[in-house]
């Protein structure tokens, strides 16, 4: 997928290039500065730094990657917390988009950062995160990248505790054992099939053509009920392009159950369109599935940001919207 966050030591992930959460003289540090200088090797990272000297708060610049898996590094400081009133948010978001830029110049496809300014620098992690996603996505709308956020744990997300508590029960509420959902589903479904017999008018031609909608076919149906274009929907679904190709243009392709509820959410569907969507890629949502409950649960709220659903998904230990 186009952006993803991952739980990761950023020195050992394999992209064009990884960020550095550097300081203004671009001297080795604490932290992940640190461990990037180490895994590079000190003394041939050093020796390119000091030659750039220095860079500003918000700024970004280029090095080698030397001993590292990524070609480069791009070092950015990140600002100092001193409260919020003091444009930290605006550096902050200078410090992503000067890094995503910089690597875009120099014809990068992926690229990996840290959480800038949340160690030693202080900066609340909630806040920084707000800033991080936003700004990245931003990005990703008009360009072409994989974008990696690296973090140690997902409490480095701490999602507000009314967030929190509000989804947890939610799922305590729905959430109910597989066996349970099974025999409902499979007395439904029998139920169903003999409604079906006793009560349909229609023939069997007449049945058999209305399962021959595929999901490319729906998928397509709803982009232009929405009003949305095909790079509209897979950049919102967070979904790369050559993916999308794939699910126009390859008859009979069927993507993954969460590839299809990311479009769901990038369409802002409802529930029962969601399921609609599911149905044509042979899926559909469950109460016996925490990830599906949670799914359920921004739906019904209408919250369609999927970065924000992403950040709740990694929150609880659920896979990533996208693909």
């Amino acid at each position: 997928m186009p952006f993803e966050i991952i739980r990761n030591d950023i020195t050992k992930v394999n992209v064009d290039v990884i960020v550095n959460a550097a300081n203004t003289s671009l001297k080795i540090g604490g932290g992940v500065c640190g461990a990037i200088f180490k895994a590079a090797g000190t003394e041939k990272l050093k020796k390119a730094c000091d030659e750039i000297g220095y860079c500003p708060v918000g700024k970004a610049v280029m090095t080698d990657g030397f001993d590292l898996p990524a070609k480069y590094i791009i070092h950015t400081p990140g600002p100092m917390w001193e409260g919020g009133s003091d444009g930290e948010a605006t550096l902050l978001k200078s410090s992503y988009k000067n890094a995503l830029n910089l690597a875009l110049k120099h014809n990068c496809s992926s690229i990996a950062f840290p959480l800038i300014s949340t160690g030693i620098y202080g900066y609340p992690k909630r806040e920084a995160l707000k800033i991080a996603v936003s700004t990245i996505s931003d990005f990703l709308l008009n360009n072409d990248m994989y974008v990696y956020l690296v973090v140690f744990d997902k409490q480095a997300f701490g999602l507000s505790k009314k967030l929190h508590d509000s989804i947890k029960e939610y799922i305590d509420e729905h959430y109910v054992k597989e066996v349970e959902e099974v025999c409902e589903r499979r007395l439904q479904e029998s139920f169903d099939l003999q409604s079906e017999v006793v009560h349909s008018n229609q023939s069997i031609i007449d049945l058999v053509n209305d399962l021959e909608e595929s999901f490319s076919e729906r998928l397509v149906r709803f982009i232009d009920e929405k009003g949305m274009t095909d790079v509209e929907a897979y950049k919102r679904a967070n979904v790369d392009r050559r993916l999308f190709s794939k699910i126009r243009n390859e008859e009979g392709y069927t993507p993954k159950k969460k590839t299809v509820i990311a479009f769901a959410i990038a369409l802002n569907l409802d529930v029962e369109e969601t399921d609609e969507l599911l149905s044509t890629a042979g899926y559909t949502l469950s109460r016996s599935n925490k990830f599906d409950v949670i799914i359920e649960y921004f739906i019904k709220e209408e919250t369609y940001n999927i970065y924000e659903i992403n950040e709740v998904l990694f929150s609880f230990d659920q896979p990533l919207l996208g693909a």
